[in-house]
């Protein structure tokens, strides 16, 4: 990326945020798509140019600086239906002069749906059962006929749980929320919020119209794993273990909804087409960066639990 190009990013949150700090260096243009006046303090406070507008709203999304810019968009779909309508109320504000260069879409690998123990490749082909799953699949197939017919690149990123610092399940730990039994939990993957960032960035470099690839940091573990990890790093007891019925009973039903789908991912392309050396390929090295300079282990009530 040279310092010519504009980059826009839509939903500029953690993420958006740190592809920002890593392309401030190139001399670019960086502008942030956010929905408060809040948050855009704070990307002007860090020198990310703020627009201000709601994707739900069409008639705020005026003057956006998609002309020849890389975008990258990070905003999700709306919590219902099966369709991503804030994709398309930003794809029909774009006017013919005002094409981006390319848009890099994050998507998730719940658009794979329950793939048991097999080992998951972009090659899969995809079966999204949770309605979240639905909107994100909707808003990849939406989003590539619209870049056909735009004649605008469309790299598509399917990406596996995120963590990294201020994205830890501190206040599920701190419930003292059950979780499924660590041999009845499914096969998951995750990517370490840095590492996501950098993958971004390589994608706008080095990927090409068309491409979809899978994001992970190719270590399999279990949501239990990884809930345990978290409780240990920051010093707090692991939460409870409960069988199937149990869990279905007791746990959230969002939470609970990421223990229904097994998916070991593939991450091969990622690797070898955007040339990516991660820095943290296991959650072992990844999870230490997370841990908050200032956390103090919570007194225990009742001997048990925080």
């Amino acid at each position: 990326m040279n310092s010519a190009e504009k980059v826009f990013i839509v939903g500029c949150g953690d993420v958006g945020i740190r592809v920002a700090r890593h392309l401030f260096a190139t001399g670019c243009h960086i502008s942030g798509f956010v929905r408060t006046a809040e948050n855009a303090d704070r990307l002007q406070q860090l020198g990310i140019s703020p627009v201000l507008g709601n994707l739900d709203e069409p008639e705020s999304l005026v003057n956006l600086p998609t002309a020849g810019a890389i975008v990258y968009y990070f905003a999700p779909p709306p919590g219902g239906g099966f369709k991503d309508t804030r994709l398309r109320n930003w794809c029909a504000a774009i006017s013919p002069d005002a094409r981006p260069a390319r848009v890099i879409y994050l998507s998730t690998s719940g658009v794979y749906g329950d793939c048991g123990e097999m080992t998951v490749t972009e090659e899969t082909p995809p079966n999204p059962q949770t309605s979240r799953a639905k909107r994100r699949f909707d808003a990849e197939t939406f989003l590539a006929e619209w870049g056909k017919k735009e004649r605008v690149p469309v790299i598509i990123l399917r990406v596996t749980g995120i963590y990294g610092p201020g994205r830890l399940p501190v206040m599920h730990l701190m419930n003292g929320t059950p979780l499924l039994n660590a041999h009845e939990a499914p096969s998951t993957n995750r990517i370490h919020a840095e590492d996501l960032a950098r993958v971004c960035i390589a994608a706008a470099d080095k990927g090409v119209d068309g491409d979809i690839i899978n994001v992970s940091d190719g270590e399999h573990g279990t949501m239990t794993q990884y809930f345990n990890a978290v409780a240990d790093l920051l010093g707090i007891p692991r939460p409870p273990q409960v069988n199937r019925e149990e869990a279905a009973r007791l746990m959230p039903p969002l939470l609970y909804s990421y223990f229904s789908e097994s998916r070991r991912m593939d991450n091969r392309r990622m690797l070898k087409h955007l040339g990516i050396a991660l820095l943290y390929p296991t959650l072992a090295e990844g999870l230490p960066s997370c841990r908050p300079d200032d956390w103090q282990t919570p007194p225990a009530k009742g001997g048990n639990h925080p």
